[in-house]
């Protein structure tokens, strides 16, 4: 990452990690497909009503490995390996930690989170179940996301995704055997999903373990090395606090869809796979512009930093309007995998067409977000995506929306939001990045003079 041309080394990177989320999400609409084919609809409800909330759980998680990963490829552009190593060793235990806490949290939450989300009646039962044993498997998961953001501190995308490949073959298989045969619903699907998640934390920790460099793992030695704790809070948190108030205005976005009934609920839930499948185009390059940038702001390339944003941002565009195009123009097909129900694809249809086709603008504030976090400005791109997105979504719910109660009504902030948010989000880049290169340059100087 810190010499040669990019263009190649960035695509080699975030291609695994589109691979990596791609069959993640794969293996999760598999969940919605088996349980919708095999549990009928009601169950498919259920599972999809659970989205925002786990999303809030899994982005703050996934906010607090950031942490991790954007310290370690500091360290690494600093060639500082100790505290690489120390790093690697406190991630783990907060990754144990946080997972167990959420965890314990989730598991007595569960059914007041869905009853203040307004959940239906013939929904809430088997909702609360799957999230249940959900919240049960967080530990693992958590050790999942962390290992594997370590992993890809220093360019490994690849192992993640063998590891996750593998895992969901399992959840698949095992989906197939308690759903379709056992006739297991929702519980079902949740168990495969929990033993999926905990084959996948087992094989990063091992890998870990084998590691023979610095990034070699002892679970002896496992304890919070306070510096590099810190560091990565000021990282993770901001990130970790952005991505669950993120994942709040959805959960009253769906809380608003709930109102629709189960019909709605049901078609919503089978096109939002499609915006995540999307949305892994995106986040694979904004994560690379992260790591990338990370390395190379350690090592003072503020020049290498700048290619890294601009290419980034060209390949990530692409990439995203491949995905919404694609997915829009071949809907029926799509949706057809998920339901049968005409009245089902209808409410998914609609919003394949409010929200899927304008989801690159999305782009413009995931790249720029990354790159401050990989010069370690991760407040500044939280506070901007939680007001530019998420308040403002929480303020057209409860006026626009509240005055013309329509299903694509509420679904017009998603590009509203993602403009605004991304506007403002380009703006504070080039001032972070400027003062930066200000800093540094002066910086150089001194030490020459000395």
């Amino acid at each position: 990452m810190l010499e040669g041309p990019l263009l190649g080394k960035i695509i080699l990177f975030a291609l695994p990690l589109i691979v990596t989320s791609t069959l993640q999400q794969l293996f999760n609409s598999t969940d919605v497909a088996i349980v919708g084919r095999f549990a009928g609809d009601q169950a498919l409800a259920a599972v999809g009503s659970n989205s925002p909330v786990i999303n809030l759980i899994i982005n703050l998680l996934i906010g607090l490995s950031i942490g991790a990963n954007v310290v370690i490829a500091n360290y690494i552009g600093q060639g500082r390996k100790d505290r690489v190593n120390d790093t690697v060793h406190t991630a783990v235990l907060v990754a144990l930690i946080g997972g167990v806490v959420f965890g314990v949290i989730g598991i007595f939450a569960s059914r007041p989170i869905l009853e203040a989300m307004d959940s239906p009646d013939d929904v809430i039962d088997l909702a609360t179940l799957y999230l249940r044993i959900f919240f049960a498997g967080m530990p693992v998961m958590s050790l999942y996301n962390f290992c594997a953001s370590i992993l890809r501190s220093k360019g490994d995308t690849m192992r993640p995704l063998i590891a996750l490949t593998v895992s969901g073959l399992v959840n698949v298989g095992l989906n197939l055997l308690l759903v379709a045969v056992f006739h297991l619903s929702v519980a079902g699907v949740a168990i495969a999903t929990v033993t999926a998640n905990t084959i996948s934390a087992i094989t990063l920790i091992v890998l870990l373990v084998k590691e023979t460099d610095e990034f070699h793992l002892e679970l002896k030695k496992l304890r919070l090395h306070r510096e590099h704790f810190k560091r990565m809070l000021q990282i993770g948190v901001p990130s970790g606090i952005q991505g669950m108030v993120f994942s709040l205005s959805n959960v009253f976005i769906q809380a608003a869809i709930n109102s629709f009934g189960s019909g709605a609920i049901a078609g919503s839930s089978a096109a939002l796979n499609f915006e995540y499948f999307s949305f892994f185009a995106l986040n694979a390059f904004s994560q690379t512009a992260m790591t990338f940038t990370s390395q190379n702001y350690g090592a003072m390339n503020m020049k290498r930093c700048r290619e890294i944003y601009y290419k980034c941002m060209i390949c990530g565009v692409i990439a995203a309007m491949i995905c919404n195009f694609g997915f829009y123009l071949g809907r029926v097909f799509f949706i057809g995998l998920f339901t049968e129900s005409a009245d089902v694809a209808q409410w998914a249809y609609i919003r394949m067409q409010c929200v899927l086709l304008f989801q690159w603008i999305a782009l413009s504030y995931e790249i720029s977000g990354s790159a401050m976090r990989g010069m370690g400005h991760s407040m500044l791109p939280a506070l901007i995506t939680v007001i530019g997105t998420c308040v403002l979504r929480i303020a057209w719910i409860f006026t626009v929306f509240a005055q013309i109660p329509k299903y694509e009504m509420l679904l017009r902030i998603y590009p509203i939001t993602w403009v605004v948010t991304g506007i403002a989000m380009v703006i504070a880049y080039y001032i972070i990045r400027n003062k930066e290169e200000e800093q540094i340059a002066l910086y150089s100087l001194e030490k020459a003079e000395l």
